[in-house]
């Protein structure tokens, strides 16, 4: 019983790099195509945001432009830094669109974000 218990309290494993930065793009894109645009800024880096205010970003956002997004794989270059592949959707004269993209994660302070270029 005892034993048990004790399994019960050990940490979980920490989730691999690709795993939790895909997460985290995921969450990003579902934030723009909801047009929550605040949420989606809440995702950019430390970095980012220093030079980039909240107003700023919102008034560079083009709300309803997309229309689905997926994370199709993220590939990291080391324990902190990936490049997340995204799928995006979006209408063009009157037209559905897909087109792949390609952003850059960071991990600081031990969270994922996306680094704004």
């Amino acid at each position: 019983m005892i034993v048990g218990t004790l399994a019960g309290c050990a940490a979980a494993p920490e989730q691999a790099p690709e795993a939790a930065v895909q997460a985290r793009a995921q969450g990003r894109w579902d934030a723009l195509v909801k047009g929550d645009i605040g949420g989606a800024y809440a995702f950019l880096s430390p970095g980012s945001r220093a030079v980039l205010d909240a107003d700023s970003y919102r008034d560079s956002v083009r709300r309803g432009f997309w229309k689905s997004a997926k994370v199709q794989r993220a590939e990291c270059s080391s324990a902190d830094a990936c490049e997340v592949s995204v799928e995006i959707e979006y209408e063009f004269r009157g037209s559905r669109v897909k087109t792949p993209l390609q952003e850059s994660w960071i991990r600081q302070e031990g969270n994922w974000w996306y680094v704004l270029k």
